[in-house]
């Protein structure tokens, strides 16, 4: 079976069959009848992908109410560091993280649920990021939690001192601000 359960409730990895031969490769990235196999009915309505160069940290984000968002990310090119926070106050994780590495070589996705606020940090020179998105961007909507923030103690993997990180999720407000 392609998907693996994480230690927080809800949140997968799924790991694609991968086809090789001497022409290259193939594999489904996403196919809504195997997702539906093992009770993952997520209707995906956006792709978004982004590229950042080694050390752009982005996040953590989400999206409240009923803008939340659901995701189903995976990297192109590059490996990333990727890491999901738990915010359902009615969980027994919440306020848990899981990080993993996303790359074009492992071609691993995480499926992050509604509920959650999600970050990466590029590992690679550069990185291409790809992800779907269950509800559409709406900036009136639009949250964050800082990625240095001491209550969630994230190990990102890569000396935050030499990220590159925009004005905007460097102001972002604190876990304990919101919660």
């Amino acid at each position: 079976m392609p998907f693996t359960a994480t230690p927080i409730a809800d949140l997968w990895l799924f790991e694609p069959n991968v086809y090789y031969d001497e022409r290259g490769y193939f594999y489904e990235s996403y196919n809504e009848q195997t997702w539906a196999s093992v009770g993952i009915h997520t209707h995906f309505v956006q792709d978004n992908q982004a590229r950042s160069t080694r050390g752009v940290l982005r996040g953590l984000h989400f999206q409240e109410g009923e803008m939340a968002q659901a995701k189903l990310v995976r990297v192109l090119e590059g490996e990333v560091l990727d890491v999901a926070v738990d915010l359902r106050t009615d969980s027994p994780t919440f306020g848990q993280w899981y990080a993993v590495r996303l790359s074009a070589e492992n071609k691993l996705q995480l499926l992050v649920p509604r509920g959650f606020a999600h970050g990466y940090v590029a590992l690679s020179e550069t990185a291409e990021f790809a992800y779907k998105c269950d509800n559409f961007y709406s900036k009136a909507h639009e949250r964050g939690i800082r990625y240095d923030d001491p209550t969630l103690g994230i190990n990102w993997e890569f000396d935050l001192q030499n990220a590159v990180i925009s004005e905007k999720d460097q102001v972002l407000p604190f876990f304990k601000e919101l919660f």
